[in-house]
């Protein structure tokens, strides 16, 4: 009980230095269909906001080209290989590997999600009794930005808070014809070289970048609400997507379009924003970084794989981060 007490003391002490945390993760996007990164195809204010705010990252990967893994690696900060059945698809996640949303939970956080989460798989087979991404908030048929808006409300005063907001944009199926129907034409679309190059594909194409809009939309929606709770300076943002787009050789696949993300990460009075990084970096080193900016720690038996970037986004030389190599496995079913 005394030990109990003095850590909870330690972080009272501590609360005024320490940052919000909102994640904003599209599904199935692929690096580089940002406009930050000069995509054509789509238009991104609020990721290219965060990204001319912060820093825009040119070699970030997933841990895995699949939903359920990515997520979890992620929210774990270990490798898929390193987490049993939390590193599969659509399979359970066992509450022995705690996340940064418990952890930040257990250190006063006030913690919550909308949207897609750890998902598809089932959490409760794991002795859960709520989704590892946090608490849900929303109403069913609601906006995800009404759902962050319920959870800022219900926040406790001076409480930091952490949010995962996982849309499901731009995750097929699409609405035939929507990307045309907003006002883009065939020949804005961006084919990739393993893809034909055929009205029908470019079609397709075009549905995809109008939902990947319409997460930024929401994205959008949430930093106005931060600003609104003048809340958006202290916040570490994060802004990035789970896996590849849903195209052949794209999402399920380890190559370019099926691990490579975009990225970009903001924390106004934190961070040095402006800036741009090649430096290689993994989902798990995003881990590290929430773990020491929040002062959070993981559990001795479960440590975490990555490296923390919290030097670099503080106006380090990226030489204060160093990677040599990252990380991505493909698990098939048979």
């Amino acid at each position: 009980l005394l030990l109990f007490i003095l850590s909870v003391s330690m972080w009272s002490a501590d609360e005024a230095e320490r940052p919000n945390l909102l994640i904003m993760m599209s599904d199935d996007q692929s690096y580089p269909h940002a406009s930050a990164y000069g995509s054509k195809m789509v238009s991104t204010p609020s990721f290219d906001r965060i990204a001319t705010e912060g820093v825009r990252f040119n070699k970030a990967f997933c841990p895995a080209p699949g939903c359920s893994p990515s997520r979890a690696a992620f929210l774990t900060g270990r490798q898929i290989w390193q987490i049993e059945h939390a590193g599969t698809h659509a399979s359970s996640f066992g509450k022995e590997y705690r996340t940064f949303m418990d952890l930040l939970a257990e250190a006063g956080y006030h913690t919550g999600s909308v949207g897609k989460g750890w998902s598809p798989g089932n959490w409760k087979a794991g002795g859960r009794v709520q989704n590892p991404a946090g608490k849900g908030y929303g109403a069913r048929g609601k906006g995800y930005a009404d759902g962050f808006e319920a959870f800022l409300k219900a926040r406790p005063k001076d409480a930091p808070f952490a949010f995962w907001f996982g849309s499901s944009d731009p995750h097929r199926g699409y609405e035939k014809g929507s990307g045309r129907e907003s006002g883009k034409t065939l020949g804005q679309a961006e084919v990739p070289p393993f893809l034909p190059d055929t009205p029908e594909v470019r079609d397709d194409l075009l549905d995809y970048a109008f939902e990947v809009e319409r997460f930024d939309r929401d994205c959008g929606k949430m930093l106005r609400l931060l600003e609104a709770t003048g809340d958006y300076d202290d916040t570490i943002i994060i802004v990035t997507s789970d896996n590849g787009m849903p195209f052949p050789y794209a999402k399920a696949n380890c190559t370019e379009f099926g691990i490579h993300m975009p990225l970009a990460i903001a924390w106004k009075a934190g961070a040095a924003g402006g800036r741009t990084s090649d430096a290689l970096l993994s989902f798990v080193d995003l881990t590290a970084t929430i773990h020491e900016a929040t002062g959070i720690k993981a559990p001795e038996a479960f440590p975490l794989a990555g490296k923390s970037l919290l030097g670099m986004l503080r106006g380090a030389e990226d030489k204060s981060y160093q990677c040599d190599a990252v990380y991505s496995l493909s698990l098939i079913h048979i």
